[in-house]
């Protein structure tokens, strides 16, 4: 800060921010000491930062590093969407119930997938969403009753973990007690089979080799 101008920019950039209830420049040694009722005091620091100048620095209290990796963690956590699994009651009387159902929960923003059960008049769901918040959104958009009877949070780590798994499981070639490749009839994919050679076919009278 170099005048009495750049203190009153920095005292208008803070004043009436959640929280802060007094403000003190000092000039002479570029500081500024804010007191009040708030939680984090580097929020205060970005504030003044973004609204006046970036080279500004916490003097007091110190800002732990250990500390804000594990609020940056939190919030990426927090941040990234649940994908989450309802299944909910509701009144499934025929084939008709159960293709209206499965198209009007569908439309609902958020929802990937919606299976009717009509044998047990139950409906699975899958998909970033509230079940709490669904329901009502079901009574109100289909017009329907739902009752929500139990909810699950699916891991994504481990639901990627067990693709990866099949995935390998899949691409596995398979050997024999000797480690020689056997290729199976039809061939999955092109790259591993040898198409078989059409010398002296029966469908082609008319082929010859050189050797």
């Amino acid at each position: 800060m170099h005048c009495e101008g750049c203190a009153s920019q920095v005292s208008h950039c803070l004043r009436g921010y959640d929280g802060v209830e007094q403000i003190k420049t000092e000039v002479g040694d570029n500081k500024v000491v804010v007191s009040g009722k708030f939680d984090d005091p580097l929020k205060i620091l970005h504030r003044v930062q973004k609204k006046f100048s970036k080279n500004a620095e916490l003097i007091s209290p110190k800002p732990n590093p250990n500390q804000d990796q594990k609020k940056e963690q939190q919030q990426k956590k927090e941040s990234a969407p649940q994908i989450k699994t309802a299944t909910l009651k509701m009144n499934i009387h025929c084939e008709g119930c159960v293709n209206e159902i499965k198209r009007g929960i569908e439309k609902i923003k958020g929802i990937q997938t919606a299976e009717p059960d009509r044998s047990k008049s139950m409906v699975v769901v899958r998909g970033v969403m509230d079940p709490p918040k669904l329901v009502e959104e079901i009574k109100k958009k289909l017009k329907r009753h739902a009752e929500l009877v139990s909810q699950n949070t699916e891991k994504g780590k481990g639901n990627n973990d067990k693709d990866n798994n099949n995935n390998n499981k899949g691409n596995k070639k398979n050997e024999d007690s000797d480690g020689n490749t056997i290729f199976s009839y039809p061939p999955q994919y092109s790259a591993q089979h040898n198409y078989p050679s059409q010398i002296f076919s029966d469908e082609n009278v008319h082929s010859c080799s050189i050797m």
